[in-house]
């Protein structure tokens, strides 16, 4: 039974790496100590070695080790071997074609499928839907495929935002390019706004935070949904 928990952002407004997601990874990750970090996102470029301290120093705060899978022999073995899953934002680019280049995509897919508790964040939350094909970040490196773990029946936009009113941006909103998706891919997508997350339990999929979520059929009138909503 999958074990997820997808957040939209590592970091809201004021406060830490993940501090807004503590009560709620105390609980999820209560039965284990000691949880693997996949980096591979790299976030502004940072290295594998410094998004790891980031993640150690989070996570120490709720009593939880981390470990980088880039510090291990064999990282298909740490998937296999894991008792809990991190993976951070960054470019969904550059994690997914990690991902397939050390053939880890099924490997998480098994290892997760069997219950394994797993935080995503941002890119690490595009990667459980069906494509990435959603995602706000720019294809500075190119994967063998778009399709990803697919644990969900739907894709993910992280850090969905709404137009502003008044604003003079004369380029497309997150609702006009994902309307272009639909156009070609016939899969539901998911808005998340900052602060909201999935949290999947098996086959039930529940709203939490703050914020609701704007829903995307191929064909149909968004509708947003309110947080404790059951997808």
């Amino acid at each position: 039974m999958q074990n997820l928990i997808l957040a939209s952002t590592s970091t809201i407004h004021g406060s830490d790496f993940l501090e807004y997601l503590f009560q709620e990874l105390k609980t999820h990750f209560s039965q284990i100590d000691d949880i693997l970090f996949i980096p591979y996102a790299r976030p502004g470029g940072i290295s594998h070695d410094d998004y790891t301290e980031k993640a150690i120093r989070a996570f120490d705060k709720i009593g939880k080790s981390i470990k980088g899978i880039h510090t291990f022999d064999s990282p298909i073995s740490a998937v296999n071997e894991a008792k809990g899953i991190f993976i951070g934002g960054g470019n969904t680019f550059v994690l997914l074609k990690q991902l397939y280049d050390k053939n880890l995509v099924a490997a998480l897919q098994d290892t997760l499928s069997e219950g394994v508790p797993y935080l995503g964040t941002s890119a690490g939350t595009n990667i459980i839907g069906q494509t990435i094909g959603t995602t706000n970040d720019m294809p500075i490196v190119y994967p063998p495929s778009f399709k990803c773990l697919g644990l969900v029946p739907f894709n993910i936009n992280p850090h969905y935002l709404d137009p502003l009113p008044n604003s003079t941006h004369m380029g497309e909103t997150r609702e006009t390019r994902i309307s272009e998706f639909h156009k070609f891919n016939s899969i539901p997508v998911v808005g998340l706004r900052e602060g909201s997350f999935l949290s999947v339990k098996g086959e039930n999929i529940h709203l939490k935070g703050d914020l609701k979520a704007r829903i995307f059929k191929q064909g149909q009138e968004p509708i947003e949904i309110p947080t404790n909503s059951h997808l």
